[in-house]
């Protein structure tokens, strides 16, 4: 069984948010998440290790982004050096600059045998966390007070998605918290709702239809993005996404076809942290089942409650299939097999 999207500390603690009741023991194994890797041998073949959210996307400086992305990957690279079998990594990149990422991810994977990268929804930008011109399309940006969002569904990005296909690895767009300037008019009305349960869906759907309405993926045919959660929910609400859309056609929208064709031929989505059999079973009719990867979202759910769902499909899902959902194809998007 593979499992991605995990989380490694790597010198920015920083960045995770608590997770209860977990220790490291400084077994020697490494850090926490390495410690708590080999303690599950059972449930997993392969872990593909990320930066917590927001990780390098949540620093605002440019040269101080570029380089802990940098000294990030570094450390996850010689962490897992002896364990490539066990552990595969996915860059951590400062996307303030386009051809800068295109370069990093590029290093990572061809010097350090990374499998792709995982990138945490907007970047923040600017050395007081934004003071660009909020209506300067130059700079791609949308401010909120001071803040200025970085967004990569612009040509400005092309170079970025340009290298990802070249180098024929996927790009897992993750969900961030957002910045107060953001989160506390939304959500500060209803606290209980930030994070997972909305926040966290509501803000990345943009970001993934921003870059199918844009264009990207028709400048871009063989590009491949890793959606969690089941797709932050977008292949439930095809229909009406599609109709609506519709009508944007006429008004200048880039993209060329549906909305919902590009889950079949360049977006995947995981079921990390989202194990309704249901909507699982929906989904697969909506976007095929090839089209949908096993994923746990751990330390945030642990790797018993995911052993514990798939052990409720072997009733009803076919031993191929299953197969596939589980290893198959992880296999084939992240190229283990080469």
């Amino acid at each position: 069984m593979i499992s991605f999207r995990l989380v490694v500390c790597l010198g920015i603690s920083i960045f995770l948010q608590p997770v209860l009741a977990r220790k490291w023991h400084d077994t020697g194994s490494g850090t926490i998440i390495f410690e708590e890797a080999w303690t599950i041998p059972a449930l997993i073949d392969t872990m593909v290790i990320s930066c917590a959210s927001p990780c390098i996307q949540g620093i605002s400086d440019q040269a101080t982004a570029e380089d802990m992305a940098r000294n990030v990957n570094d450390q996850l690279a010689a962490a897992i050096a002896n364990n490539t079998a066990r552990f595969g990594g996915f860059a951590a990149l400062a996307m303030h600059n386009a051809t800068t990422a295109a370069q990093e991810l590029k290093r990572t994977v061809v010097k350090l045998g990374f499998l792709g990268a995982l990138i945490n929804d907007y970047q923040q930008s600017g050395p007081d966390n934004g003071n660009i011109d909020p209506f300067s399309l130059k700079f791609v940006t949308y401010c909120y007070n001071k803040a200025t969002l970085l967004f990569y569904d612009q040509p400005e990005y092309d170079v970025f998605w340009k290298m990802v296909t070249e180098l024929d690895v996927p790009v897992y767009l993750h969900p961030r918290t957002n910045i107060p300037e953001i989160q506390t008019p939304l959500y500060g009305h209803a606290p209980w709702i930030k994070g997972p349960s909305q926040e966290f869906s509501a803000t990345l759907s943009t970001h993934v239809m921003g870059l199918c309405t844009n264009g990207v993926f028709d400048r871009f045919p063989k590009l491949s993005v890793i959606v969690g959660h089941l797709g932050e929910r977008i292949p439930s609400d095809f229909w009406r996404i599609d109709d609506q859309l519709t009508r944007q056609m006429s008004l200048g929208m880039p993209m060329l076809r549906n909305l919902s064709s590009y889950w079949k031929t360049n977006l995947l989505e995981t079921v990390s942290g989202n194990f309704a059999t249901d909507l699982f079973n929906f989904h697969a009719t909506q976007i095929g089942q090839n089209r949908i990867l096993y994923s746990v979202d751990y330390p945030f759910v642990s790797m018993e409650q995911g052993e514990t769902w798939l052990k409720g499909l072997e009733k009803s899902m076919k031993k191929e299939k299953l197969l596939a959902l589980k290893r198959g194809l992880a296999v084939e998007v992240l190229h283990l097999d080469r």
